[in-house]
């Protein structure tokens, strides 16, 4: 490099270095680098460590370790002496050597502190590296370590410190604690793993290009790091996929994800919508009539063999036969190709899809990313993804009636529940139950098991004594594949008399569902903003509950009262004086719960004996869906991908 080149290079950097300078003093803040024993003074860090030679990445490299030469240095560590100081003419011969045959080799030395490096020696180096935009720079590493506290940022870190002795990579920062861990598992590593050389060389490379196209897109400047948005991405995507895409490819992805990382960066906030939506037909539409509506429905598993997907079966013959030739359907079960499967419904004209289980919630997401003209819906809830629609039924309401229905057919109130799993939705539906019974019985106690967990819950029911019960919910399927269901009791002679059944109805959300593509077009019901979960009840008529033929009159007429309340609006399960187990007051009987709150709920009322498993406890077939929709799924310890496969 000859000297006119790099005198040229001091001349740009120097103006780079007055412009930050000036546009600091004008928003009042310092110009200068950070000085990390001012930051010490008041935050002491009781440990350090040597790290060793460490590839530093540039950005990260914020400040000095004391004030001496800070005042030489914009904080961008642009210089800010003019040319003709002993500074500039040896920032000149650094910058000739840089671009030299012998180039700048000898590593600086710097503390790391909170994931920040702050220079020892080697400021000048840093600054010519900087000017020319360099990644990294090798220096010798000493960390010193804050004191462990509640405060968010110092729990991160300590996350990355344990993550850091596996992968030697300072690269990848996170805004949510338990990130670390999470990228780990997604990268397809156990906990413990240590990194190769190979996976650092890998996982650098990767993380650079995604961090440069990411911040191309980023012109809203979302707050996220780009490392917050990896894991977005991994979660539909595998680390081999990506390192598959070309540049091209890989922008699409993330233009199709935005919407999704938009909602990261609220919070992923999620609008339930507990009615179907009322849609004008637009202009368009009304010259060239209703949009036809091609539904493809995608089913886990074959609708003959399993109660779940017979439920969605039944509903999507209701909406055909409501709907008539304005609407055209298909049904794939996919098996372990969902991906497959609704490719081939949207390669088949598909602009709808109705993916009937939470577990195709991942295929749906991939899918939204590539087909922008077809509206997804999951059957789910509480997810936070804006480009996939999730929908669920509010069973709640029909246990609150069921239970109302127990207490009053069983005079000593010793009355059983069996529940599925500890997912969205299910606490809900336990205590409204709970709820329902002592409404018509003070001195009901609901007794709670769980089938994902070892045993035989009915047995262990008997056992103890209860002769009325709640098992599984009535959802419309064929008997001979459902089993029993419903609330039953158990007579004196051990026969089985069904009481009430609660029932997901899910052709009427199918249905009106469709009527709203209908009349508002594709384009008109797209939401690209807000993550959408409907939460349907039975007011929508995607609820209902069937009542015996052995039921008492009088009983039979408290549970259309309730009803009718109920759909009305007049009644809610919740809305009465409450208190948990451990006997707190939750509601002090005017209070009204939140959709979103309802959905969470993770406490048990006092009149419920039982509790919530946790997930290590869980039968393994169980542990897939309650990872999706367990109500404490931010909890679970993720894990490593080709475990998950």
């Amino acid at each position: 490099m000859s000297r006119a080149e790099a005198l040229e290079q001091y001349a740009a950097a120097l103006k780079a270095g007055k412009r930050y300078y000036n546009a600091c003093m004008a928003r009042g803040v310092s110009p200068y680098p950070e000085v990390l024993e001012e930051i010490l003074e008041n935050n002491p860090a009781p440990g350090t460590e040597k790290i060793g030679l460490v590839d530093i990445p540039m950005d990260r490299i914020v400040g000095t370790w004391t004030a001496g030469r800070k005042a030489v240095f914009a904080g961008n560590f642009m210089p800010l002496l003019e040319l003709n100081t002993e500074f500039g003419s040896k920032w000149i011969a650094l910058c000739e050597a840089h671009l030299g045959d012998g180039g700048i080799t000898h590593p600086i030395t710097c503390i790391e502190y909170m994931g920040k490096f702050y220079v020892q020696e080697g400021n000048k180096r840093v600054s010519v590296l900087k000017s020319y935009d360099a990644p990294s720079i090798p220096g010798e590493v000493t960390r010193m370590i804050p004191a462990l506290t509640d405060d968010k940022d110092v729990r991160l870190y300590y996350e990355f410190m344990k993550f850091y002795k596996l992968s030697k990579s300072y690269l990848p920062t996170f805004s949510q604690l338990g990130s670390y861990a999470r990228l780990q598992a997604a990268l397809g590593m156990q906990p413990d793993q240590e990194w190769t050389e190979e996976d650092r060389h890998d996982f650098n490379n990767e993380y650079r290009r995604f961090t440069r196209i990411f911040e191309q897109l980023n012109a809203e400047k979302l707050p996220l790091t780009p490392g917050d948005c990896l894991l977005a991405f991994l979660e539909i995507h595998t680390f081999g996929e990506l390192s598959e895409m070309t540049d091209d490819k890989l922008r699409s992805a993330l233009n199709g994800m935005w919407a999704d990382f938009r909602n990261l960066s609220k919070g992923q906030p999620i609008s339930v919508s507990a009615q179907p939506e009322k849609k004008e037909m637009g202009l368009l539409n009304r010259i060239l009539g209703a949009p036809k509506v091609h539904a493809a429905f995608i089913y886990a598993h074959d609708p003959e063999k399993y109660a779940w997907a017979s439920a969605h079966a039944r509903g999507q013959e209701y909406m055909q036969e409501q709907l008539g030739d304005s609407v055209k359907t298909a049904s794939y079960v996919c098996g372990e190709e969902p991906d497959a499967a609704i490719d081939e419904a949207v390669a088949a004209g598909a602009n709808v899809i109705f993916a009937t289980s939470p577990t195709l919630n991942d295929a749906c997401r991939r899918a939204a990313t590539k087909y922008k003209n077809v509206l997804i819906y999951n059957c789910s809830l509480s997810m936070p993804y804006a480009g996939v629609r999730s929908y669920y039924c509010r069973i709640y309401e029909g246990k609150f009636i069921a239970g109302a229905i127990a207490g009053a057919m069983e005079a000593d109130g010793k009355i059983g529940y069996i529940a599925n799993y500890p997912i969205m939705g299910a606490t809900a539906a336990i205590n409204a139950f709970a709820l329902g019974a002592r409404l018509t019985n003070p001195r009901a106690v609901v007794t709670l098991k769980w089938s994902c967990l070892p045993g035989d819950p009915v047995r262990e029911l008997i056992d103890e004594g209860c002769r009325v019960i709640s098992g599984r919910d009535e959802d419309g399927a064929d008997p001979e594949l459902a089993g029993n269901m419903g609330t039953w009791q158990a007579g004196p002679d051990g026969k089985l008399c069904s009481l009430a059944s609660p029932r997901w109805k899910w052709g009427h959300y199918y249905e009106q569902t469709v009527r709203s593509i209908l009349s508002a077009g594709i384009d008109g019901m797209r939401d690209s903003k807000n993550a959408i979960n409907d939460w349907w009840g039975m007011s929508t008529g995607m609820v209902g509950v069937d009542l015996d033929d052995c039921l008492p009159d009088g009983t039979r007429h408290l549970a259309d009262i309730l009803r009718d309340g109920i759909v009305k609006g007049d009644l809610d399960p919740f809305r009465c004086v409450i208190r948990d187990q451990a006997g707190n007051l939750v509601n002090d009987g005017t209070g009204v719960f939140k959709p979103e709150e309802l959905m969470r709920l993770d406490w048990l009322c006092e009149n419920v004996s039982g509790i919530i498993p946790a997930y290590d406890d869980l039968m393994d077939r169980s542990k897939e869906l309650v990872r999706l929709l367990g109500i404490y799924r931010e909890s679970i310890p993720p894990v490593p991908e080709d475990a998950a496969k």
